[in-house]
C-alpha cells in the first residue's frame, strides 16, 4: 500500500523556523515529483513547491527565497525548510508525490505561525 508519512509540522513563532519532512513508502511506480502543498483557514489547497526526479524546483511566488524543497529519489523521500515563517504560513501541508499515471496525497501536517 502507497502511503506518504509526513512530520515536523508544529508551532513557532512569527520569524522561526521549521522543516517538514515526507518518505514515501510502497512506492511501486517511478516517482516523477515530489513536493508539498498547504490549504490554510478558508482557503483552497495551492501548491508550495515541488521537486521532479531530475532536480527542477519550482515555488510559489510568495515562499521564494524562504523555503527550500530537498529531495532524495533513492530514498523517495522530500523536505521542506521553511525560514522567516509569517503568520500567513499557517496551514496543514499535504507531502504529494506523482507518477506517470498516479498521484499520492499525505494525510497532511499542521504548521502554526503566531504573530
Amino acid at each position: 500500500q502507497v502511503q506518504l508519512v509526513e512530520s515536523g509540522g508544529g508551532l513557532v513563532q512569527a520569524g522561526g523556523s521549521l522543516r517538514l519532512s515526507c518518505a514515501a513508502t510502497g512506492i511501486a511506480f517511478r516517482i516523477n515529483a515530489m513536493g508539498w502543498y498547504r490549504q490554510g483557514p478558508g482557503n483552497q489547497r495551492e501548491l508550495v513547491a515541488i521537486i521532479t526526479s531530475g532536480g527542477t524546483t519550482n515555488y510559489d511566488d510568495s515562499v521564494k527565497g524562504r523555503f527550500t524543497i530537498s529531495g532524495d529519489n533513492a530514498k523517495s523521500t522530500v523536505d521542506l525548510q521553511m525560514n522567516s515563517l509569517k503568520p500567513e504560513d499557517t496551514a496543514v501541508y499535504y507531502c504529494y508525490t506523482r507518477g506517470r499515471y498516479r498521484e499520492v496525497w499525505g494525510q497532511g501536517t499542521l504548521v502554526t505561525v503566531s504573530s
